[in-house]
């Protein structure tokens, strides 16, 4: 790769046009598990969270699509049976979203697949020296956003 220096401009553009390419094959391999990449994403924020309970609030900040978007992508996996919706006791104007027994099993169904493609997608392109440089890169530019104050 050599010593040259990069702008920022063009490390942020090789990491967004990287990050899309993979993205688009992943959507493609996606298909088949019964849920949408965008209702994994909503699954996956409840999954890791405690007791698989997470406030709606919390999950519009976490998921990668709009606010009035999570909240119909929301009432549709409670429709299919995946997610629960309750008051939040501590907040009267909050909700709680829970994962139900059948939404773990669905979550846990499309993660098998999706780690497995994510495994071959950066096992084919990156060492394991360059999987960890990565996530430092991205863990250190990620901490720096979510540190910065207007």
């Amino acid at each position: 790769m050599g010593n040259r220096t990069v702008r920022p401009s063009d490390a942020w553009e090789s990491l967004f046009r990287a990050q899309v390419s993979v993205m688009r094959d992943l959507r493609e391999e996606f298909t088949g598990v019964g849920i949408s990449m965008n209702e994994y994403d909503v699954l996956f924020n409840i999954y890791r969270a405690p007791d698989h309970r997470l406030r709606l609030r919390e999950l519009n900040r976490s998921v990668l699509i709009t606010q009035s978007s999570v909240s119909r992508l929301v009432d549709r996996l409670v429709s299919r049976g995946f997610v629960e919706k309750t008051e939040d006791a501590t907040d009267a104007r909050g909700t709680i979203v829970r994962l139900t027994e059948s939404g773990v099993r669905a979550f846990r169904k499309a993660a098998a697949v999706h780690t497995r493609n994510i495994n071959d997608h950066m096992s084919r392109a990156l060492s394991p020296e360059q999987q960890t440089q990565l996530h430092e890169l991205c863990t250190a530019l990620l901490q720096a956003q979510n540190n910065y104050v207007d």
